[in-house]
């Protein structure tokens, strides 16, 4: 534990800084702004000599982008990409501040330690390391920090992409987050690298009444009916949808473990911690995430409604769709609230060569395997440009650490030594690819 602020790291010093920034996002165009978070980062690029551009077609959802000059400009360009925003944290359920930046047990905590603050110093830092010592990146790096991916990026990434798509000229590649990291099986450790994305289908089901007197006889009940509809998908067992990326990391894994069964749920579990993560990846899931209804004990309302957060396997969104209207029955309504594409690119390529290298100099004879990712990142919004994104946030960990179950979870934190890992194996892949 360093014992004083100067003894602490740049990477560290970053993370914190971008974490005292409040940048919640409630959803649905409800957001405290990222405008604060990135003048901190605008302003530290700055300090590099570079030059960033702002663009904020929202008040305070605010993006920039600052382009890194490499040693081959004929080359094509790489982003590297990170949002400023992060999930909402209720203070009283966490043993911190959520946003005070705490370091405490050799880690940092707060919202945004893990998703994805953590990453978005590790790219500053980065190229700070190069510029710093007189260097350049192998090719041309445009450093990217979004706004609203938490509400899937439809006041960020989406409206860049469609106004400032010269931001992105000559890029063909993306590294952003959720990949890189470790897991174990007891002493056995890989990385894994994220090629994919699942599809994202938000919806609303809303279930209708009539509205009455709390104490009177009621069949017709808007509240029961969607309660049933809800248990019912929450409940559903899906069956396994494997990708050529998920036949991959089962493969990579199985060779990791002890035992007979190599059925993609039997080696998930001996991952510990990231077993429901990995699982998850496997299939359609429909996790019930709100509940809306009533306005008074004794009034029985006419409407009751309920938000849910599908993820398909990339193609999969129209047979789920047609499924959870089965389950639902015909008495429940569907409303698309968000829907946006999955992402599935080869696990090959220089790109990924040297994603692999710069991992394997850091931490040798530990294996990197492809997955694909249950949850989404920027690199959709990317996708329409024609830009291949990946997840490569490196970060070495320890194997009890419930590391995906942080992601938007309570007590976010992730270790120190972890960033100064990642910060070293990105400026690594930068000065190399």
């Amino acid at each position: 534990m360093p014992e004083t602020e100067a003894d602490l790291p740049e990477v560290v010093r970053v993370a914190r800084d971008l974490i005292r920034f409040d940048t919640s996002n409630f959803g649905g165009g409800n957001a405290r702004g990222e405008r604060e978070a990135a003048e901190y980062t605008g302003a530290y690029l700055e300090s590099l000599g570079l030059t960033p551009e702002y663009y904020e077609p929202i008040p305070r959802r605010t993006n920039l982008v600052a382009r890194v000059p490499g040693r081959d400009r004929d080359k094509p360009a790489l982003v590297l990409h990170g949002h400023l925003d992060v999930v909402p944290a209720v203070a009283a359920d966490w043993s911190v501040d959520p946003f005070a930046g705490e370091i405490r047990d050799g880690m940092l905590w707060g919202r945004g330690a893990v998703d994805m603050k953590d990453m978005d110093a590790m790219i500053l830092t980065s190229v700070a390391d190069l510029l710093r010592a007189g260097e350049q990146p192998a090719r041309d790096v445009i450093v990217t920090f979004f706004a609203d991916e938490e509400n899937g990026g439809v006041e960020g990434s989406a409206l860049v992409v469609r106004d400032r798509p010269e931001w992105f000229a000559g890029a063909t590649e993306a590294i952003s987050e959720v990949g890189g990291y470790s897991i174990a099986s007891g002493d056995r450790r890989a990385y894994l690298l994220q090629t994919g994305e699942k599809s994202l289908v938000w919806i609303r089901l809303r279930a209708r009444g009539l509205a009455g007197h709390g104490s009177r006889f009621h069949p017709d009940n808007a509240v029961t009916r969607l309660a049933e509809a809800v248990a019912a998908l929450g409940r559903t067992e899906w069956p396994l949808a494997m990708t050529d990326t998920s036949r991959q990391l089962v493969e990579g894994l199985a060779a990791l473990v002890t035992g007979d069964s190599r059925h993609p749920d039997a080696v998930a579990e001996q991952f510990g911690p990231a077993a429901a993560f990995l699982r998850s990846t496997f299939r359609t899931t429909t996790n019930p995430t709100g509940l809306t209804a009533g306005y008074k004990h004794n009034v029985i309302p006419d409407t009751a409604e309920a938000l849910i957060d599908v993820r398909t396997v990339p193609g999969g969104e129209d047979a789920a769709l047609a499924d959870i209207a089965a389950i639902v029955g015909p008495d429940v309504e569907i409303e698309i609230v968000h829907r946006d594409i999955g992402l599935e690119v080869p696990f090959a390529g220089a790109l990924v060569r040297e994603m692999v290298a710069a991992l394997g100099r850091h931490d040798p004879g530990v294996p990197v395997i492809p997955y694909l990712m249950g949850g989404g990142t920027d690199n959709k919004a990317l996708a329409h440009l024609g830009i291949a994104g990946y997840g490569f946030a490196p970060l070495r960990l320890p194997a009890d650490l419930d590391f995906t179950g942080m992601f938007h979870g309570v007590d976010e934190r992730v270790p120190l030594d972890a960033l100064v890992f990642g910060q070293a194996v990105l400026t690594d892949l930068l000065r190399t690819y």
